[in-house]
């Protein structure tokens, strides 16, 4: 089997969900309220909970509290899944600080701006209405200065396009993104969608949102991670570093068999378009793709439960002048990271561990410097990978230094795709996002609550490993759904397409050559390997 190259470590984090009954995005702007101002929280902290808070406060002397120190104080309270009330100021001045004092430092926005004594703010006729929220910098465990990231649908001050999860599951996203997978599967051989970009996947640690918002305008360019990874490298000591190395090394046979174990839901979606079923089968079996996936899932999930520990140590280990150089790196502004040559030695190590190495740095920043709503956000097209987009959007930035990928191919390729069809096949594709709905909505709560789970490690050097592999079973399950709802759809409209229209399809994939028999390991090129028998997936009538 061949090994990963460049980019296979972007490509651990595929995480996992836990079950949360009210999606994220409906919920009112309470992230900018610092928690020990929040109200109707008059609960008692449990003994682990006030444990959670003096730790989080043992970072910070009291005497020389800074407003900075005060956001990320915050920060760690919420994501730590700490609420405000009585309970959390009785811990915050057991552990010798001053709830007071931390709330001036970093009041409610909707304070600044005149609010009632609730917090809420004042409308013009004198009712009062949801406070409404404004991007602020701020920072996790005293990290740099960062854009919040607005996981709610809310917009990060110099956010590029105004990207949020609210945008990000909106009818409109969907199903241009839909359309756009609708596109590619239809127009291409199924080595073209064995094809990853790898920091698709690797997305629980804020890199996704820091690179969508990034004001420097980077973000899609394919130097965008070296520049912050050199960076944070730079910042780091030498037993810091030696933590990524190693970590890279441990995790390198993990990634490649992450790789690989995709490819029998590839391998089934392709057999359904093409018509090569099983003999006595229907069609896919949804229980038997929910299974298959959320075992893919169990796998990312332990990897990335581990990568959490091992970053969340690093940070944990800062001293205060690397608190101050991280203060310079802006979260969201490429523009305030230097250009800066290795600052590890490649030859040291194998091709793979460096890169893994870079990957490890880049989300080490992202994370410490941003928050869980950074953690829990993922682009339109970040769920149901299996059908070849990535490879027909992003295949042409692969191996050109200072590439940018454009952001509008797939709105634009996915509306002139549903143009292209004929009302009932365009049902079919527009019907996904309704079909959808509830299991996208159930994703955007769990990777929430998963988010916060794995920011535990920032304060404590413990999670519950069995609790986030169940977790990222469930968030596999319900991938696994909207994958098999997406090939089922996406094989009725190819059955009944005309030649002309296949035609049509193909000029609109554009130059991107979609006859490849080989495969991908993430995005290099590789040989198809052997994939075992399909067959379980399909269900007998």
């Amino acid at each position: 089997m061949n090994k990963l190259a460049l980019p296979i470590f972007f490509a651990v984090t595929v995480l996992a969900a836990t079950l949360v009954a009210t999606p994220v995005v409906a919920q009112p702007s309470s992230s900018d309220r610092p928690p020990a101002q929040e109200q109707g929280h008059e609960q008692a902290l449990t003994d682990q909970q006030k444990a959670a808070v003096k730790s989080i406060l043992s970072k910070y002397n009291p005497a020389t509290l800074t407003a900075e120190d005060a956001r990320a104080m915050n920060d760690a309270f919420r994501a730590a899944g700490l609420r405000g009330g009585p309970g959390l100021r009785d811990a915050i001045k057991e552990a010798g600080f001053d709830p007071e004092a931390i709330s001036k430092l970093a009041p409610p926005p909707e304070r600044k701006r005149g609010g009632d004594e609730g917090g809420r703010m004042k409308t013009e006729d004198g009712s009062t209405g949801q406070p409404k929220s404004e991007g602020r910098n701020q920072n996790a465990e005293g990290g740099g200065s960062g854009q919040e990231a607005k996981g709610e649908g809310r917009k990060a001050k110099g956010a590029q396009g105004g990207y949020s999860l609210e945008q990000a599951i909106s009818d409109r996203a969907q199903l241009t993104t839909i359309a756009f997978d609708g596109l590619a599967f239809m127009t291409q051989e199924m080595g073209c969608n064995t094809f990853l970009p790898p920091g698709k996947v690797s997305d629980f640690f804020g890199f996704q949102y820091m690179r969508d918002v990034d004001a420097g305008e980077l973000g899609h360019n394919t130097s965008f991670l070296t520049r912050i990874a050199n960076s944070m490298l730079a910042i780091l000591n030498d037993s810091q570093r030696q933590q990524l190395v190693s970590l890279a090394k441990e995790q390198e046979p993990g990634i490649t068999q992450l790789a690989y174990k995709r490819f029998p839901l590839i391998k089934a979606f392709s057999r359904l378009r093409d018509g090569d079923l099983p003999a006595g089968a229907a069609g896919l079996s949804r229980e038997a793709v929910k299974k298959y996936s959320a075992d893919v899932y169990a796998l990312s999930g332990g990897l990335a439960c581990r990568r959490a520990q091992v970053l969340g140590g690093i940070v944990r280990s800062f001293d205060a002048t690397q608190k101050a150089a991280l203060k310079k790196l802006v979260f969201g502004d490429s523009r305030t990271w230097p250009e800066m040559g290795d600052q590890v030695d490649k030859q040291s190590m194998s091709h793979e561990a460096h890169v893994a190495v870079m990957t490890y740095a880049s989300e080490l920043f992202s994370w410490y410097a941003g928050s869980v709503d950074g953690d829990a956000y993922f682009c339109p097209e970040g769920h149901g990978t299996y059908f070849g987009s990535f490879y027909m959007k992003d295949m042409p930035a692969m191996g050109n230094p200072n590439y940018s990928i454009s952001t509008s191919i797939t709105g634009n390729s996915g509306e002139q795709f549903l143009a292209a069809l004929s009302e009932p096949q365009r049902a079919l594709i527009t019907g996904l996002v309704e079909s959808q709905r509830s299991d996208l909505n159930a994703i955007v709560s769990t990777r929430r609550s998963i988010a916060t789970l794995l920011r535990q490690f920032i304060s404590v050097g413990m999670v519950d490993r069995e609790q986030v592999t169940t977790l990222a079973r469930r968030y596999g399950e319900l991938d696994g759904e909207i994958s098999y709802l997406y090939a089922t759809a996406f094989a009725r409209v190819y059955k009944a397409l005309t030649g002309e229209q296949k035609g049509a399809l193909a000029k609109l994939r554009g130059g991107v050559d979609g006859e490849y028999q080989g495969a991908f390991l993430y995005s290099q090129r590789v040989a198809m390997p052997e994939i075992p028998n399909t067959d379980f997936l399909f269900a007998t009538k």
